[in-house]
């Protein structure tokens, strides 16, 4: 038991945060990359799909308030996730943190629940995706074979131009429209796999790409919050009548009031995955004691403050209770009289949700390379292309399964998933922040969390709170997902464990 426990010593990590040569990642990223690629993560899902959806089932025009309490336990984690990143840049965010604090066994459970996050958040996203860049194409008259935009089994109905599942057209009598039967969606497994090219190509080139696209979106998310806040200042009564209650009364099924505060900002904490994987960029950081802090904490500060916003002119444009919609940001904008507003939310929809996919898709074989040459995952998965020195076997293969999910699966459960794989990797870092302080108080620490260990405690309670209030199923299928981990783990990693050999052999085992 007490090797399953082992700890990866610091002065390994040093090592490997100071190797450089033919197998090692490209260090290329400098602070603005590092925070482009934090909203490249965070704005998109988020701000586009579940702002409408907590308002209208949960917290009402009191998102908001969602958002600052999702805002904060993030706040907490990305102060604790600052401190790692700073002191140990190296890939692998909160599975590399935990092995140095808390021992392999919770490193291999916090790795293998990271691929809720990554993996999973990527398919859910492509499958969103799908949705609006399909719909864009529509708008302009161009049509692909409608049996290959969804998944196996799904009835698409054609109206007004467009070709929508019945749940798109509640009220409405399909029993005369065209239809068709989905067979796969092909363009989601296609846009997964022209991002995992990108991340095999090489990190500097994705990080530019991803730059130059969240600057197109940030523009849009701009724009809606101009003509929208406009419209709101000539229309206060239509504000007023919005916003009143700011906070609804609970109903019989137990939602709105102030518990619907907490239930919302679970709902919608898939909106912030995406700064934490800016750590798993460390490696390949040009300096990572100043610049991953930059990273971490700018992304979070910048989107949760556009978050509020949109969130705040969104339920002010529109009655909380009709936003339940797959756009609720252009049905927000339609509100204003804007013809073309519609169109540029589904763009920036297309270009947002792109780079969360590119993100998340680093992250997720960023993970796999730490885990890798750890030797707690197959060799294959930490080999670095000789010329683009990005782990393109790892890309290719995590790219390959994660294109296949959106393309034969319905995903959008998978994104309640995604919450919990990430407040469980939250409450670790927290922890492993709180541990090496008490452990290893004489490391230098480029940045240092404020208020320990009050911020890290208040870290892992309000991250345990917000996992509390998610729906039991989503409970059940993550600890099925942890006993498969275990498996891969018992069967392989624990014969294969490079920080075992190496206390063996110091141990003269």
């Amino acid at each position: 038991m007490a090797k399953l426990n082992a700890i990866k010593p610091m002065s390994m990590l040093m090592s490997e945060a100071s190797t450089e040569g033919e197998a090692t990642l490209k260090r290329s990223l400098g602070p603005v990359n590092l925070i482009t690629l934090g909203i490249g993560a965070i704005i998109g899902a988020g701000i586009f799909v579940l702002t409408g959806q907590a308002a209208a089932k949960h917290a009402g025009p009191a998102v908001s308030l969602s958002f600052v309490l999702a805002g904060l336990t993030c706040a907490f984690a990305g102060l604790c996730y600052a401190e790692f990143a700073s002191l140990i840049p190296i890939a692998g965010s909160a599975y590399t943190y935990g092995y140095a604090t808390l021992g392999e066994l919770v490193a291999w459970i916090i790795g293998w629940d990271l691929v809720l996050e990554y993996a999973f958040g990527a398919a859910t996203v492509a499958a969103g995706w799908s949705g609006y860049f399909t719909g864009l194409l529509q708008d302009f008259h161009i049509y692909i074979p409608p049996q290959f935009t969804t998944t196996p089994g799904t009835i698409l109905y054609l109206s007004q131009g467009h070709w929508l599942p019945s749940a798109s057209l509640v009220g409405v009598n399909t029993a005369g429209l065209p239809h068709v039967t989905g067979v796969c969606n092909l363009v989601a497994l296609v846009a997964i796999l022209i991002v995992s090219a990108v991340l095999v190509i090489g990190i500097k080139e994705s990080a530019n790409l991803n730059s130059a696209i969240v600057i197109v979106k940030l523009a849009v998310v701009g724009i809606f919050i101009v003509v929208g806040g406009w419209f709101l200042m000539h229309h206060r009564e239509l504000a007023h009548a919005n916003w009143h209650p700011f906070i609804p009364p609970k109903d019989i099924n137990g939602n709105f009031g102030y518990g619907g505060i907490a239930a919302g900002a679970a709902s919608i904490f898939f909106a912030y995955i995406g700064f934490d994987a800016v750590s798993t960029a460390a490696q390949e950081a040009k300096n990572p004691q100043r610049d991953m802090p930059i990273g971490i904490l700018g992304s979070l500060i910048i989107c949760t403050i556009l978050y509020i916003i949109v969130s705040l002119i969104l339920t002010g444009l529109v009655p909380y209770h009709a936003l339940n919609v797959p756009d609720p940001v252009a049905v927000g904008i339609n509100a204003t009289g804007v013809a073309w507003g519609k169109l540029l939310v589904k763009i920036g929809a297309v270009f947002g949700l792109g780079t969360v996919m590119l993100v998340m898709l680093l992250g997720q074989s960023r993970v796999f390379y730490s885990m890798s040459r750890d030797g707690l995952l197959w060799k294959w998965a930490g080999e670095i292309h000789p010329k683009f020195k990005t782990p393109w076997k790892s890309n290719i293969v995590v790219g390959i399964i994660v294109a296949i999910l959106p393309a034969f699966l319905d995903v959008n459960r998978l994104s309640e998933l995604v919450n919990m794989g990430t407040l469980l990797a939250f409450a670790i870092v927290c922890a492993g922040v709180w541990i090496l302080r008490r452990k290893h108080p004489e490391l230098n620490r480029p940045f240092k969390t404020p208020l320990v260990p009050l911020v890290p405690i208040l870290g892992i309670l309000s991250a345990l709170y917000l996992i509390w209030t998610l729906p039991t199923l989503t409970k059940e299928v993550v600890l099925a997902w942890l006993l498969i981990g275990f498996v891969i783990y018992f069967t392989y990693s624990v014969k294969h464990s490079k920080v075992q050999k190496a206390l063996g052999k110091a141990s003269g085992d």
